[in-house]
């Protein structure tokens, strides 16, 4: 398996070493062809759009990988209806390639040919072409409905009035707390959508609201230059995909990077990967016109063209795209044309992408029930994982359906594990469920090695995750079930909760994560008689074990009054009436992590 490493964006960032403006007649630096001599046989570049493309957005930039921009040479780009473009020439962070951004756009329909003196993969002579699609416009905002209000569906704090996130509850304990703190997004409300981390009780750590009408999706802990991060996607959602971007935290909850979508296109929710390489693979939905007689639909057919691309964290730049109607036909899709006229028919619809450690890319697509291996060079489809052509002969229990994140372990035995939806519409299991299958490739058949199910059953009909723990365990988020489940090597239960409203999140995750936010333990008092009461908590905080409170009759004269253990989320903490108070938060070992400042009581 090989993945590509190059995939991605463009926010064209100051980063981006310029090369300055191109005439049609000489883009690039140095002569390609001067310095063959001296390099030898000329190296093979890639190029995306690929050749052949039908598919390409008209804002798409060009991308050469394989060569530094200063040995692409002279190029021309020139639209069969919009003539001769010129341009800026801008360097991936790598060296390793660059970008071509035409300074006006390309006309939907036309065809774009591209002519070098470099060695193109898949192309004649250094020349290549390109199809531009008749975009239909963006994807209306169409977001979930609000969970039903049931009693005690959401939180509040004295001290965080502006936080109002769905609640939880935990319905099996875990007696393990080395699997780490949880990770969800709430999507139904029903006050606030958003990111959150509950501790292994089910106490939440740390919410981030998103502004009313938007949501997150995604959350949870990847590698950025050598250190954690936290990591989702925000936007909008409609049609079952979304439009937003992808966001970079660090431990602070302090803003690191922000990663949109190249090529005129906006970044959906179902996946956002940082690669070791320092770009991110993400997802998007391209709506075009598209001729869909091949499965009795019109001619002239709005369909979402589901796209992966490798995005060049630094600079924004797109360093490889890959587009589901240049290789997955419509026929291969078990999703029915939509039965609104000019609804927009979602025959892929992608949800995962994984990098290998070949550099393939493998990617899920739930309406095609299949999982695709794909070249990282040319696109091009390896092998096929279930659907109407896999490459794999399934056994009876290894088929699924409307399957999410698709993951493929390569050390042994080939595994893939994935969240079995099965519920549709149409309903093609009793209930959905997480499974491991081992591939064999000298028989080129498929059989289940294990399934995690829940009890009671459950069905989800979108969303969910089968995530594998470095204790064996195997944590199952079940996306539009409102539960997140973790089950031991053997398959049983060892963990079990859920939202309480029948809420939904995208995935679920597990893992270890160290907060220390970059402002201030909140406070809130108020004096009832000859007690006051004060309420203290710490966004994000993890490393609290319990609040020093300081009070006194002026602000310059507060002393220690009590100390308390830290009761979830917010504590609260009774003492002798006071006019000022402080609250300072301890560690484990008694270390002072931060003082917050003097509260008045009211």
């Amino acid at each position: 398996m090989r993945l590509s490493n190059r995939t991605a964006r463009l926010a064209i960032a100051s980063a981006a070493a310029v090369l300055g403006a191109c005439v049609v007649a000489g883009c690039g630096a140095a002569s390609h062809a001067s310095n063959a001599a001296a390099a030898g046989p000329d190296p093979t570049v890639d190029v995306y759009p690929i050749p052949g493309a039908r598919v390409a957005a008209p804002q798409t930039q060009i991308t050469f990988r394989g060569e530094p921009v200063g040995k692409l040479g002279k190029f021309t780009v020139t639209g069969s209806r919009s003539g001769p473009h010129t341009g800026s020439l801008y360097s991936d962070s790598d060296r390793d390639g660059g970008s071509f951004l035409p300074a006006k756009p390309f006309v939907p329909g036309e065809v774009v040919t591209v002519k070098t003196g470099l060695h193109i993969r898949s192309a004649t002579a250094g020349t290549f072409r390109f199809t531009v699609a008749t975009p239909s416009g963006p994807i209306p905002s169409m977001p979930l409905n609000p969970a039903p209000r049931v009693s005690g569906d959401e939180l509040t704090f004295q001290t965080r009035p502006d936080l109002t996130p769905a609640a939880v509850e935990v319905t099996k304990p875990s007696t393990d707390a080395t699997s780490g703190d949880i990770f969800v997004t709430p999507q139904q409300g029903p006050a606030q959508n958003g990111a959150m981390i509950l501790d292994g009780n089910g106490q939440m750590v740390w919410f981030h609201p998103e502004p009313k009408g938007n949501m997150a999706a995604d959350l949870r802990v990847q590698d950025y230059l050598g250190r954690p991060v936290l990591t989702w996607w925000e936007g909008y959602s409609g049609a079952g995909v979304g439009a937003g971007q992808d966001v970079i935290y660090d431990s602070s909850y302090r803003q690191l990077a922000v990663v949109k979508a190249g090529n005129g296109l906006s970044a959906d929710l179902h996946e956002f990967h940082l690669t070791p390489q320092g770009t991110a693979l993400i997802t998007s939905y391209n709506p075009v016109h598209f001729n869909a007689s091949s499965v009795h639909g019109p001619t002239d057919q709005i369909v979402l063209d589901s796209v992966v691309q490798e995005i060049d964290v630094k600079t924004g730049l797109v360093l490889y795209q890959w587009d589901s109607l240049d290789h997955v036909p419509l026929t291969d899709t078990y999703e029915p044309l939509p039965k609104t006229p000019g609804g927009p028919f979602d025959y892929f619809h992608i949800n995962s992408v994984q990098q290998q450690p070949d550099g393939d890319l493998v990617i899920s697509a739930r309406n095609t029930w299949a999982a695709y291996d794909i070249d990282h060079h040319t696109g091009a489809i390896v092998w096929t994982l279930g659907g109407k052509s896999s490459s794999y002969k399934l056994s009876s229990s290894a088929v699924f359906a409307f399957q999410h994140d698709v993951r493929v372990h390569p050390t042994g035995d080939t595994t893939v594990t994935l969240f079995d939806d099965g519920a549709g519409p149409p309903k093609v299991h009793a209930q959905s469920r997480g499974i491991t299958v081992r591939l064999d490739d000298k028989d080129m058949t498929a059989t289940l090695v294990s399934e995690d199910l829940h009890s009671p059953a459950l069905a989800a009909a979108f969303e969910g995750n089968l995530q594998r723990l470095s204790n064996g365990d195997e944590f199952v988020g079940w996306g539009q079930q409102p539960y997140f489940t973790e089950y031991d090597s053997h398959g049983n239960m060892v963990f079990d909760g859920r939202f309480v409203d029948a809420n939904s999140s995208y995935r679920a995750y597990r893992f270890p994560w160290t907060g220390t936010p970059a402002d201030l333990p909140a406070v809130a008092a108020s004096t009832t008689g000859t007690t006051t009461n004060v309420y203290v908590s710490w966004n994000g905080a993890t490393e609290v074990a319990s609040w020093r409170v300081l009070a006194g009759a002026s602000t310059d004269a507060l002393e220690v009054v009590t100390t308390a253990g830290k009761q979830g989320f917010e504590t609260q903490i009774p003492i002798a009436a006071q006019p000022y108070v402080a609250v300072q938060a301890l560690n484990s070992a008694g270390r002072e992590l931060a003082t917050s400042s003097v509260v008045h009581v009211g």
